[in-house]
């Protein structure tokens, strides 16, 4: 089996040309909200902003050590211990290779684990299927369907809302270390908790 390493980076200033290029790309642009092409003065403004907004972290992904795509914390609330996520993978060729799982078992456990919050939220076009079911199979329960929601090519189109508690996430963790080793992932145990 081939082992692939993924790792997630800080967003750098070297990043800023290839985000707006994987933004604007067909597979990327099909999943986002906005629905225009995104211009060099609005994506410097985007990336100016989340580069220092201390309510969002955004990471690359790589993949082999290949940038392959964006991870996102948004809305991080540390009085209500809760935050929003995304993340889109913008290489084809890491499609199939487990990096999707990975991140999502990644982000989640620095959410629950060095942020320590409660509650991890995601909004999902309802026809990005494979996203919103691996979401479900990491535990997310589905709290809203909003109905017709964004609109895409002209169409207005509904939205899935998913939430994952650290209760939740404690229930379900090993089950999904198991499944990213069995990929060939190296993922250890979960720490320990002190009583």
């Amino acid at each position: 089996m081939r082992k692939t390493e993924v790792r997630l980076r800080d967003v750098r200033e070297d990043d800023r040309e290839r985000l707006l290029a994987w933004r604007n790309s067909a597979e990327v642009a099909a999943y986002m909200y906005s629905d225009h092409k995104i211009g060099p003065d609005e994506h410097d403004h985007w990336f100016d902003v989340v580069r220092h907004d201390k309510r969002r972290r955004y990471w690359i992904i790589e993949a082999d050590g290949e940038p392959a795509g964006l991870a996102n914390l948004a809305d991080i609330d540390m009085t209500h211990r809760r935050c929003a996520w995304a993340y889109y993978l913008a290489s084809p060729n890491v499609r199939g290779l487990g990096v999707g799982s990975f991140v999502e078992f990644a982000v989640i456990e620095h959410v629950f684990g060095e942020l320590a919050l409660n509650k991890l939220w995601c909004e999902v076009l309802i026809s990005n299927e494979s996203v919103w079911r691996l979401h479900e199979l990491y535990g997310f329960k589905r709290e809203a369907l909003l109905r017709e929601h964004v609109m895409k090519n002209g169409h207005e189109v509904d939205v899935v809302g998913l939430g994952l508690l650290a209760s939740d996430w404690a229930t379900q963790r090993e089950a999904m270390a198991q499944r990213l080793r069995d990929k060939g992932f190296d993922i250890p145990p979960a720490p320990s908790r002190a009583a």
